[in-house]
């Protein structure tokens, strides 16, 4: 097999912008200081696609996922999801949406210690509206076999695929991930990156990846690329890698 695959996922549906980022500008004042994390960024998150938004730290990658998340807001500039202007919803709504339709990793895993993986999966199960059973959650991301384990009981990279079916497991439209193998060596990453492939391939989930490593990016159907709170250009992968293929 080898480690190319087919981008026709993407190229086989309609280019629907799920998310669209227009003239997004965020500024942080710290006393006199005035820091432009975000300065004018438009984007489109296309529905069911993997995007990579690659850069170094510092560069507004991060800002603008927990934006389009809902966790915080632009000062300026509009982010609408599925028509829906997000920048005009009051804190209740923001909430609303995240549990409807975000789930999120990052790159700490945040598991309960006290609970098991299929426990901590189902903390979000209970509250969600048409949830995965947790085992099929844990199941799609190749931990069928470690239901009852604790996460003490887990290597690195199994919680933080906990954490990837946890973030599924209430099948929401957007996946967003904040650096899911930062903390990982690269073999134990890329069982991460599959993780995550699996669950943008077989549920069609809209996957946005955070990274400052630029051998993820060929893993991804389209790959934005920050530096200092801008987007200097977009790519598009004309032959994706699987994460088996990759090296860092």
């Amino acid at each position: 097999m080898t480690g190319e695959m087919a981008i026709g996922s993407l190229d086989n549906r309609e280019n629907v912008g799920i998310f669209q980022a227009r003239a997004v500008t965020k500024i942080y004042h710290t006393g006199d200081l005035e820091v432009r994390a975000l300065d004018g960024v438009d984007l489109d998150l296309l529905e069911s696609e993997m995007l990579v938004l690659l850069g170094p730290s510092g560069s507004g990658k991060s800002t603008l996922l927990n934006i389009l998340g809902g966790l915080d807001r632009p000062t300026s500039g509009t982010v609408t999801f599925k028509g829906t202007d997000l920048t005009k919803l009051d804190e209740g709504g923001l909430t609303a949406f995240r549990r409807r339709h975000v789930g999120f990793v990052f790159q700490f895993y945040n598991l309960i210690p006290s609970l098991t993986a299929r426990e901590n999966v189902a903390l979000v199960t209970e509250i969600a509206t048409k949830p995965m059973r947790p085992d099929e959650a844990l199941s799609l991301v190749g931990l069928g076999h470690r239901l009852d384990h604790f996460p003490s009981q887990l290597s690195g990279g199994e919680q933080q695929r906990v954490a990837i079916a946890r973030a599924i497991a209430k099948r929401p439209e957007v996946l967003l991930c904040d650096e899911p193998t930062g903390a990982l060596d690269s073999k134990t990453g890329i069982l991460v990156l599959e993780a995550l492939v699996a669950v943008n391939r077989e549920l069609g989930t809209t996957t946005a990846v955070i990274t400052h490593n630029r051998s993820i990016k060929d893993i991804a159907q389209r790959v934005a690329f920050f530096s200092d709170g801008t987007i200097t250009h977009v790519e598009v992968n004309q032959k994706r890698l699987e994460p088996a293929a990759i090296t860092w």
